[in-house]
């Protein structure tokens, strides 16, 4: 016999929060959470959110930070139902060039960032039976870089996260999984070469970068009623560059 499923609120009308929702991925993320009806607040450090989306300066570091942005998007929409964990940083060079603080800032922010706003997002999921945490890593996370030794460890270090909170919080009605993203055409990849982009293009079988909104439909599906039994996953928007992984 097949168990119910466990009451779920309407897929619109949420109450979401994105981390570094201010531009490139992030922003395309919740302009679609926006498009779809739902209540959106994203933290930033430099400001600029989308249209729509309740503004939250905080830096992921800072714990006190997201204690208050957890707070204010509380007060403003609600609960805190769907968690997007965006914000990331690079600080690419080569390993034997690579200073303490290159790596330092890159594992504080992607990884123990990524810790922060989950532990505080996981309390209110936890009271609501129901929630859906989904983080944003990387192609690189899974494949490695040259120049990326900082940037892959903490990108991979998501996975096993999310799989462990996808063990510890699935009973409790909430899932956690993984996107990762191949080379999208954002700031962060504008600043290469003609000759760089023309290299990376060749290795992905679809012969071209994604579109942020191409990220943020896979994002929107995990947090919709069709997604309700998919937790523990790791998801590649990649066009094929990291298959096998």
């Amino acid at each position: 016999m097949t168990e119910p499923r466990s009451p779920e609120r309407p897929a619109s009308g949420r109450s979401v929060l994105i981390t570094g929702g201010n531009r490139g991925i992030g922003r395309a993320i919740a302009e679609a959470f926006i498009a779809q009806g739902d209540r959106v607040a994203v933290t930033t450090r430099a400001g600029g959110a989308p249209d729509g989306a309740l503004e939250l300066k905080a830096d992921v570091t800072d714990r006190a930070a997201i204690d208050a942005a957890f707070t204010a998007a509380e007060e403003a929409h609600g609960p805190v139902e769907v968690l997007v964990a965006n914000a990331g940083i690079t600080r690419d060079t080569l390993l034997l060039r690579m200073g303490d603080d290159d790596w330092d800032d890159v594992l504080a922010t992607n990884l123990t960032g990524t810790y922060n706003v989950t532990r505080r997002a996981a309390k209110g999921m936890l009271r609501l039976k129901r929630g859906r945490i989904i983080l944003i890593s990387s192609v690189v996370g899974l494949l490695g870089s040259p120049g990326q030794v900082n940037y892959a460890a903490s990108k991979a270090g998501l996975v096993g996260m999310a799989r462990s909170l996808a063990r510890e919080l699935g009973p409790r009605g909430i899932t956690t999984n993984v996107v990762a993203p191949g080379y999208v055409d954002t700031d962060m990849t504008a600043v290469l070469t003609d000759e760089q982009k023309a290299g990376i293009r060749d290795q992905v079988p679809l012969g071209r970068y994604a579109h942020p909104d191409e990220v943020a439909g896979t994002v929107t599906w995990l947090a919709s009623d069709a997604a309700a039994y998919v937790t523990g996953a790791v998801i590649p928007v990649d066009g094929g560059l990291g298959m096998g992984h």
